[in-house]
């Protein structure tokens, strides 16, 4: 699995990656994200979009070297 890296360096071409961010309860929540229209994106459930502010990224499993 590879290292968590600052949101500053994740990419924003509109590939996905794996984010950290937070909720407003304060949960720390881990999911696959998307930069695009100005912000994170992520899926809440298989109809819903949310924006997120998140905090680190890492690649997908599936792009990940290390497997």
């Amino acid at each position: 699995m590879a290292d968590r890296k600052p949101i500053a360096t994740a990419p924003t071409d509109g590939s996905k990656v794996s984010i950290t961010w937070k909720d407003g309860d304060g949960v720390i929540n881990e999911s696959i994200g998307q930069y695009r229209d100005d912000g994170w994106w992520v899926y809440t459930d298989s109809h819903t979009q949310k924006k997120v502010e998140p905090t680190s990224w890492r690649p997908t499993s599936s792009d990940d070297d290390d497997q």
